[in-house]
């Protein structure tokens, strides 16, 4: 029986000293930002506990209000950060409060609650005192005027939706005003751009060699061979020396340059007479030349051709301007 009453009071000296421990351990702190404020300012208020990690806690439940002229505003989240030791923790709440009543005020202190295994203790804070002092009137003026509000700056983002506005509507009478005129005009709204003509020579050497890689004379096809040949170079004298060709007989081509000789040089006026007189005599005299002459017409085409295309030359201060390959020679 001895022993077991022992063992009891041993057992609550432990558990009082345990007690004691964590006590020692706790630490708890209420703190205010100012003990002056104006009427209706606010006062931040601290709170703070430091304990070890294993100790279950409570936080102060704080009232709306802790008089009728002491309201609480706003109340943050209760915020956990570690210690340098690790096996402690601190624990932090802030508190917004405010009064409309001058004088001195008094926050009364919290109590955080512990428990320690099935043992329940508590830790207070000191209480809190500020003074909250009224506005100074000079009642030497007398009544006054209430002071009409300043009027803010105009900021850039207030007036960029009021901008954009106006361009989109600037931009949508623009194109009713472009809309009616195209209207009007019965053309196409939104039109291509002319591809630029490609020079008359560059036509002419890309049509001679699609014959020369459809081999018309080698698959006994003379009369289309020689036609079309023909044709390229009268197009080519079309769109290069401006001579109707194409309406003109080969006679009346030919007698064409040789009223305006500068025009191409007698070698040019062979190889062109060739051309022209073969072909004629094979259209419609059926005439079945040799296939030296096949070969030799196209080369005369193409000799033709390049001999007088158009060149630009380049003068120093002066725009270029087109000659002939025979002009150059001729200037030489």
């Amino acid at each position: 029986m001895k022993r077991r009453m022992l063992y009891v009071v041993l057992a609550v000296l432990l558990s009082g000293s345990l007690h004691k421990i964590h006590a020692q351990q706790v630490t708890v702190k209420a703190s205010i930002d100012s003990t002056h404020i104006l009427i209706g300012d606010q006062l931040k208020l601290l709170l703070e506990i430091e304990k070890p990690k294993d100790l279950d806690i409570q936080f102060p439940q704080v009232p709306d209000s802790f008089s009728s002229n002491l309201e609480v505003v706003e109340r943050s989240k209760i915020d956990t950060s570690k210690l340098d030791d690790k096996k402690r923790e601190k624990l932090t709440q802030s508190l917004f409060i405010t009064s409309f009543d001058s004088g001195m005020h008094v926050i009364p202190p919290f109590y955080f609650k512990l428990k320690d295994g099935t043992r329940l203790d508590s830790a207070a804070t000191r209480a809190l005192a500020f003074q909250v002092h009224g506005m100074k009137i000079d009642t030497a003026k007398g009544p006054v005027d209430i002071k009409i509000p300043y009027s803010a700056p105009v900021t850039l983002k207030e007036v960029t939706p009021y901008i954009l506005g106006i361009i989109l509507i600037a931009a949508i009478i623009f194109f009713i005003f472009y809309y009616i005129r195209w209207k009007k005009k019965n053309v196409p709204l939104f039109t291509k751009p002319e591809k630029p003509a490609e020079p008359a020579h560059i036509i002419a050497l890309r049509e001679l060699d699609r014959i020369k890689n459809q081999k018309l004379w080698q698959q006994e096809k003379l009369k289309q061979y020689y036609s079309e040949v023909a044709d390229t170079i009268r197009i080519y004298i079309e769109n290069r020396f401006d001579i109707p060709a194409m309406e003109l007989t080969s006679a009346e081509t030919i007698g064409t340059f040789k009223q305006n000789k500068n025009r191409i040089d007698e070698n040019s006026l062979d190889q062109l007479q060739h051309i022209l007189s073969l072909a004629d005599l094979v259209k419609f005299a059926k005439y079945t030349p040799l296939p030296d002459d096949n070969n030799l017409t196209l080369m005369n085409a193409y000799f033709f051709v390049n001999q007088t295309k158009k060149e630009e030359l380049k003068v120093p201060g002066k725009p270029a301007e087109e000659k002939t390959e025979n002009e150059v020679v001729a200037e030489k």
